[in-house]
């Protein structure tokens, strides 16, 4: 047997215990959907009443990573008794929330950030992060009915709770198991017994869907916008937070087609699509 690498007050044995009732309470717990309701709600005027930025608005225009720290508190404590907190703060780490302008296609994400071997004695990070692009889509321009994880969301603050539920058990599983994945039998049963969720993801407005419905803008359209004070066209390659658009040029990049192309990066909101 190869002894481990100890420190003073080396956290292992605490660590361990610390996952382990992590890991039991996740796979004891089952809330019923009454239960489940009235924490929605307390966690929604919770966080509408703390907060410097949603002023008391559930279709806030403005939103601050403490607001998902408080969010993320609330559930964990009125839920899993603080048992995720726990367990991260146990092994020494840190636990981030960021307000992601990268993720355009997914709600939020949950990341781990494991030391290298250089870093001995240092802890993973965790980081949630919810998509902004995605969040202020959503109860915007776009009008449809909006699910998330199975459950209709009626105003922006409902949508970021569906979001900050399902990331919690990503990290609550990453923690308990050492790995998560929402497609799997696992997640899905302790999403369900858990959060009352019925499904994995989101039908929440992307900002591909906000330029073709709102905009007229989609892949392969072309477009025309303003750059420098001369009139641009080109052909939608993809949409993120922002258009790529290609515009054929003589110095460009050559692509498969054959021809060349010099890549603009353009906001939605300055593109004109081209008939004919």
């Amino acid at each position: 047997m190869t002894d481990r690498p100890t420190r003073p007050n080396d956290p292992g044995t605490k660590s361990d215990d610390a996952t382990i009732r992590l890991r039991d309470l996740l796979t004891e717990t089952q809330h019923d959907g009454g239960v489940l309701d009235r924490i929605f709600r307390q966690v929604h005027e919770s966080v509408l009443d703390q907060s410097p930025y949603l002023n008391d608005n559930s279709n806030f225009t403005k939103i601050g990573t403490n607001d998902l720290a408080r969010m993320f508190d609330l559930y964990d404590s009125l839920l899993l008794n603080g048992k995720i907190r726990t367990a991260v703060e146990a092994q020494g780490s840190k636990l981030e929330f960021a307000l992601s302008r990268r993720l355009t296609r997914s709600g939020g994400q949950t990341k781990r950030t494991r030391p290298t071997k250089s870093q001995a004695f240092a802890s993973a990070r965790y980081e949630i992060a919810v998509s902004v692009p995605v969040l202020f889509a959503t109860f915007s321009e776009v009008d449809r009915p909006i699910r998330a994880c199975g459950r209709l969301c009626y105003n922006r603050l409902e949508a970021l709770q569906r979001i900050m539920e399902h990331e919690m058990l990503h990290l609550a599983e990453m923690l308990g198991w050492d790995r998560s994945n929402c497609a799997a039998r696992r997640f899905k049963a302790l999403s369900l017994n858990i959060f009352g969720h019925t499904e994995s993801h989101h039908q929440m407005i992307t900002p591909q869907e906000r330029a073709i419905v709102h905009f007229g803008v989609k892949p392969g359209a072309r477009v025309t916008f303003d750059w420098e004070g001369k009139q641009m066209f080109g052909v939608v390659n993809s949409i993120r937070r922002r258009v790529t658009v290609l515009v054929p040029s003589a110095t460009g990049i050559p692509y498969s087609d054959g021809k060349r192309y010099e890549k603009f990066y353009v906001p939605v909101e300055r593109l004109k699509p081209v008939n004919g």
